[in-house]
């Protein structure tokens, strides 16, 4: 098998047994506990559907940066998924979350979860137009 084949395969494992975490409440940013370290997160809908799978790519803040701009309505996601209100994603959906500091790995395991998971937002890389 192929060696990033399989590991992708384990951190994918590691990813889906972390702990979620909810989106904090309306007033609120993701917590300061959560990283500023680059990585992958799911995001699940109130029925624990993934809806989404994404990366951190050049943030300065990493994670929590990527996780509070779907927050406030900066990503594909937000407004292609729920029309643009990301206070939907507040204290009804979830998200998990995994460090990886290598870019290559970073985005091997996104498209790895995207074509295994299947979430329901696929976003295209086309920017943030609907």
């Amino acid at each position: 098998m192929n060696k990033e084949l399989h590991e992708n395969e384990k951190l994918l494992e590691d990813l889906l047994k972390t702990e979620p975490h909810k989106f904090p409440v309306k007033g609120s940013l993701i917590k300061l506990g959560i990283t500023k370290k680059q990585g992958v997160y799911l995001i699940y809908n109130p029925k624990d559907k993934i809806v989404h799978v994404g990366r951190t790519q050049r943030g300065k803040f990493g994670l929590r940066q990527r996780l509070n701009n779907h927050l406030y309505g900066q990503s594909s996601f937000v407004i292609n998924y729920l029309n643009g209100d990301g206070g939907k994603l507040r204290a009804r959906y979830k998200f998990k979350l995994i460090i990886i500091k290598d870019e290559r790995k970073r985005a091997l395991l996104e498209a790895f979860a995207i074509g295994k998971l299947c979430p329901i937002h696929l976003g295209l890389g086309l920017g943030m137009e609907r």
